[in-house]
């Protein structure tokens, strides 16, 4: 499963991380940019295989973002 954060977003260096921590097995990278910048400026968000997951809050995202491995 493919998770990409954007460079510019903050806050998710830290779910990635801890993503990467809990689930080695998933793809995850972070872009420059990915072309979402209404959404960027708003909230902390990610694209899993392809999916918009966004949240307010970066411990909701992480939430989020587990609830779609499962």
């Amino acid at each position: 499963m493919k998770v990409r954060f954007c460079g510019n977003n903050k806050g998710v260096k830290k779910i990635g991380a801890r993503l990467k921590e809990e689930f080695p097995e998933l793809d995850i990278k972070r872009k420059d940019c990915m072309k979402k910048c209404g959404v960027c400026k708003r909230e902390p968000f990610a694209l899993v295989d392809g999916l918009l997951v966004t949240a307010e809050e970066g411990e909701d995202l992480y939430q989020r973002i587990v609830a779609h491995l499962r």
